[in-house]
């Protein structure tokens, strides 16, 4: 399987990550209700299987429950496993040590002593420093507890000071993750995309099936409705939806030339832009097998421009 970089030397990984916020998720994904640890289980035995080890989580997902279930299953393989994993700037975490503390909080749920890339959850830092932030995230490098440094959510402008600050030590700002799919392509107007090219940058894109509006699975008529906070968002109502039809219609055309579905010609997509890597989130083996079904494959020249044409208004 081909591979990419994380930034200009980080850890080199699959170009394809696998998201576990819905692990351990009560809030949002209802853990515990049609899925739980032996669905879980089952859908890493899968993706190691389809030569996929990068996975995704943060100490927030399911208050560290997402966490801890990579590290039980992880104790089960001998197969190397690479991970990146968050860290949520609270208003209590207002010094060095607490960076550092809660990275072994994370270490220890994890069950290993170092991770692939850590990543600054959101940019708003109350009371602790990017100075602070970025400084005690380049000693961690040092000690050798994170391979890599990245952020989420974070501006260009924002990105860019990070990437500063971080220099200053002799470490490269491995990645920017912020939201990014065929319906959200803001980055490209906003300086995001350019600002990370510019600095050598890997842009993790979550989201990119825009929760589920790209499977094709959502339609104008409804047969399908989606369960959770998106019920009540305006996307996935009849008109929402009669918006975003011409994109579904070509996608699964395109899906069909491929034998692939809309899903895996969404994620194609964004695998086609370059330095980027979807973060697919899953819940079951199945949710896997579909995922990995993006990867081993290229859409030509002229499909990506189709697809870039046909969702331009999704860059605003």
């Amino acid at each position: 399987m081909e591979t990419i970089t994380l930034g200009q030397n980080g850890p080199t990984v699959t170009p394809l990550c696998l998201g576990t916020w819905a692990w351990g998720d009560k809030l949002f994904w209802n853990y515990g209700d049609g899925y739980g640890p032996e669905q879980l289980q089952a859908a890493f035995t899968a993706a190691l299987e389809a030569g996929i080890n990068f996975f995704d989580t943060a100490e927030i997902y399911g208050f560290g429950l997402s966490e801890e279930l990579l590290g039980q299953f992880m104790q089960k393989i001998a197969n190397p496993v690479q991970i990146a994993t968050k860290f949520g700037p609270l208003p209590w975490r207002f010094t060095g040590q607490s960076v550092s503390d809660a990275l072994t909080d994370s270490l220890k749920r994890l069950q290993v002593e170092r991770i692939e890339l850590y990543q600054v959850h959101w940019p708003f830092a109350f009371f602790l420093s990017q100075e602070t932030l970025m400084n005690t995230l380049a000693d961690e490098v040092k000690r050798g507890r994170i391979a890599a440094v990245g952020v989420s959510n974070y501006s260009a402008t924002q990105m860019r000071e990070a990437q500063q600050i971080l220099a200053t030590r002799g470490v490269p700002l491995a990645v920017n993750q912020v939201r990014y799919s065929l319906l959200t392509r803001q980055i490209e107007n906003n300086g995001i995309l350019a600002t990370a090219r510019e600095l050598g940058v890997t842009i993790l894109a979550y989201s990119p099936l825009a929760q589920g509006l790209l499977t094709g699975k959502y339609t104008p008529d409804q047969t399908e409705t989606p369960g959770g906070a998106r019920k009540i968002d305006p996307r996935f109502s009849q008109a929402g939806l009669q918006k975003i039809a011409p994109v579904i219609s070509l996608l699964t055309s395109l899906g069909e030339k491929y034998d692939r579905t809309p899903a895996q010609v969404a994620l194609n997509w964004l695998i086609a832009q370059g330095n980027v890597i979807p973060i697919a989130g899953v819940k079951t083996s199945q949710h896997v097998k579909q995922n990995a079904g993006a990867l081993g494959w290229r859409l030509s020249d002229d499909e990506i421009s189709q697809l870039e044409q046909i969702t331009r208004s999704f860059k605003s």
